[in-house]
């Protein structure tokens, strides 16, 4: 499918998009409806505090962009609606404190899974702002999403599969049929927007066409209609932002929806090379703990590699006990007790749910149900009396929760990533473990080695 697309455009735009960026004093921020957005950037900060105090404070520092941890996905849609709306106002009160301008990006998932448009909507309310245009584009080089002829791929086992035929499209609150994106946002937006009013940037207009013809395109946006963006490679998100740039200094203004890869470009963020163990500065002593939440099959063959592992103990938390109340206490202290006595020894603690899910059959029932367990993992975080040199949390509500809840980030820096899309925060001073690196590990990323490659590395002293 790559050999016969048009060659990549041959100029380097990057350090034109980082120039242009940083004279127009419009800073980046990323509302992540899951902390595995910050994926494919460094030397960022991310918030898990959303109050006009501190957005002002983060509008006037120097960073180019910042991450607002929202956890969105994890809540019902009026939830999700309503949180955006608040963050969208705050944000306007705290770019007119701070005299300064902004671009918002709503982050989510790059198979797809989201409140899509319900909370974009919401957010562009919240902002009060007519924008010409929202764009979309999934692309996440890092993680094998590319978007082709309209279509979204997901690359599984060296192939190419249509977005809707994998295991993502069957998720039980955020599903859908179509792996065309302007069919899917017809569907998602229950036939509120047509297909075929939905504008496409095709891979034939990046490459061949390049920035002014991005551009071109783009100015015949208006009252919010939706675009959408193929790309197969850095060098397409580039020439993309490029003409996007310049379309916004003619006046135009978008709100986006994309996954990781769109961030770093719209950011003017150069890539750097994968962190080591060196790079992380982690304590000598105690053990690293590895918390797993995500039920993706994905997680579940990865979490049996990492159990193969010598140095790993792993610790099932049963998913039915902690649902039922009278057992839920009980199982909560069986596996703490377990962990702690392991780690207070300098062992490698890995705590996995269960792998049967359990559902109800019914959106907001099952998002519930994710929640609580999510929030029984968090429970154990905090009874757990140990020194840890290192916290793993695989699956994005599950990170989330362990984050805010379990460890009590308020903002945080994300140092890189350690494994393509896997990124790595320095914990802030109001942390529990203050200092210590957190991988938040998505759960639809990686091969089948890649969570026990990571143990792996932070387990060697």
């Amino acid at each position: 499918m790559f050999r016969d697309l048009p060659s990549e455009w041959p100029e380097d735009l990057l350090p034109l998009i980082r120039a242009q960026v940083k004279e127009s004093r419009r800073k980046i921020v990323v509302l992540d409806d899951d902390p595995t957005g910050t994926q494919t950037i460094h030397n960022l900060p991310v918030l898990t505090d959303w109050s006009v105090e501190a957005l002002a404070s983060e509008l006037q520092n120097d960073f180019s962009a910042f991450f607002i941890l929202t956890n969105s996905r994890s809540l019902t849609l009026p939830l999700a609606r309503s949180l955006n709306r608040e963050i969208g106002g705050n944000l306007v009160e705290a770019g007119r404190r701070a005299d300064r301008s902004f671009a918002v990006v709503s982050r989510s998932d790059s198979t797809l899974r989201g409140h899509f448009p319900g909370e974009v909507d919401a957010l562009a309310s919240g902002l009060g702002e007519n924008f010409d245009g929202w764009i979309v584009i999934p692309f996440f080089l890092e993680g094998g999403r590319y978007t082709l002829g309209d279509t979204h791929y997901v690359e599984e086992g060296g192939w190419l599969v249509p977005a809707a035929e994998t295991e993502f499209a069957r998720d039980n609150v955020f599903g859908y049929r179509s792996s065309n994106l302007r069919d899917w946002v017809e569907e998602k937006a229950g036939g509120r927007v047509s297909s075929k009013d939905v504008l496409s940037i095709s891979i034939e207009d990046v490459r061949m066409g390049g920035p002014d013809a991005i551009t071109e395109r783009l100015m015949t946006l208006k009252g919010s209609s939706v675009c959408v963006v193929n790309a197969a490679g850095y060098r397409d998100v580039e020439v993309f932002v490029k003409g996007l740039l310049d379309a916004e200094a003619q006046g135009r203004r978008f709100l986006y929806r994309s996954a990781a890869s769109f961030v770093r470009v719209r950011a003017g963020i150069s890539p750097r090379p994968l962190l080591s163990p060196t790079d992380l500065d982690m304590p000598t002593q105690g053990g690293g703990l590895t918390l797993v939440g995500s039920y993706v099959p994905k997680t579940t063959r990865q979490l049996q590699k990492l159990l193969a592992l010598t140095q790993a103990a792993g610790i099932e938390m049963e998913v039915e006990a902690v649902l039922d109340g009278s057992r839920r206490d009980g199982e909560i202290e069986r596996v703490c007790r377990k962990a702690e006595s392991l780690l207070q020894k300098g062992r490698d603690v890995v705590i996995y749910t269960s792998r049967r899910l359990v559902t109800a059959g019914q959106a907001e029932r099952d998002l519930s149900i994710g929640n609580r367990v999510s929030g029984a993992l968090v429970t154990t975080l905090h009874r757990i009396n140990a020194t840890l040199r290192f916290v793993i949390a695989k699956g994005g509500i599950t990170a989330s929760d362990v984050a805010t809840k379990g460890l009590h980030v308020r903002r945080a820096l994300v140092l890189g990533q350690i494994l393509p899309g896997v990124p790595v925060w320095r914990l802030g001073p109001e942390s529990r473990y203050s200092g210590i690196p957190y991988v938040v590990f998505p759960g639809n990323v990686g091969g089948d080695d890649a969570l026990a490659e990571t143990v792996q590395a932070l387990s060697a002293r």
